[in-house]
């Protein structure tokens, strides 16, 4: 794997902070100062600062997100963030993010290569999301949602909608834009009270109290990277 890809896997940074650290001469690589372009297995000794490290294994974790929790790695303003509630000794971090008071499904992983294909649009990872919301669900509005909506940032593509009660209902967008559901519920006139991403690709949340992650099994890490 590339010399960036191993560093983040063994903790120091992240790919783009792996960058810097090789570039400023402090990763050697079997004694030898490392290039941005080398290559590395787990039979290559690699260094940082003189001190050596180790890929880490893979993880994939599936967690219940809380709401009041951010998703970041730090927070300025001191709040809880989703890392917290994922104690182990790997590095992990979350594929994509959930608003500060949405629920649900949130991916995590140090396998980057994985992340960033999940996070491309062009990757198309269907999330499924169930919202309380205000006003009247309509036909008419069920039909603007699935023919895609008009957003100050482009046209959505069009969303899987059912109705689930009175004020209730569920969207399912391969999209990841920023704060996507609410703003396309908002442009149909039903602002968002509650949101809850109940699936993730083909993950869901069985078994998963609020709070609560656990490891992907095998099959179902085969299945999000398309093998």
């Amino acid at each position: 794997m590339r010399l960036n890809a191993y560093l983040a896997r063994a903790g120091a940074a992240s790919r783009r902070g792996a960058d810097k650290l090789i570039v400023a001469g402090r990763v050697k690589v079997n004694g030898k100062t490392g290039q941005l372009n080398d290559d590395v297995s787990d039979d290559d000794r690699v260094e940082l600062d003189g001190k050596p490290i180790s890929a880490q294994k893979l993880r994939y974790i599936l967690l219940h997100k809380p709401a009041g929790y951010v998703t970041t790695l730090s927070d300025p303003h001191g709040r809880r963030k989703v890392t917290d509630l994922i104690n182990i000794a790997e590095r992990v971090v979350p594929v994509g993010r959930l608003d500060y008071d949405t629920t649900g499904a949130l991916l995590f992983t140090n396998d980057g290569e994985l992340a960033n294909r999940l996070m491309h649009p062009s990757f198309e990872v269907d999330k499924t999301y169930e919202a309380e919301v205000e006003g009247e669900i309509t036909s008419e509005v069920l039909n603007k949602l699935s023919n895609g909506i008009e957003l100050d940032d482009g046209m959505t593509s069009p969303a899987q909608v059912r109705i689930l009660s009175v004020n209730r209902i569920e969207l399912t967008i391969h999209e990841g834009r920023n704060r996507q559901i609410k703003r396309m519920l908002e442009a149909v006139g039903l602002p968002v009270i509650k949101l809850h991403r109940s699936q993730y690709g083909s993950l869901n949340l069985e078994g998963l109290k609020v709070g609560q992650w656990r490891d992907l099994s095998k099959d179902e890490t085969l299945q999000l990277q398309g093998v």
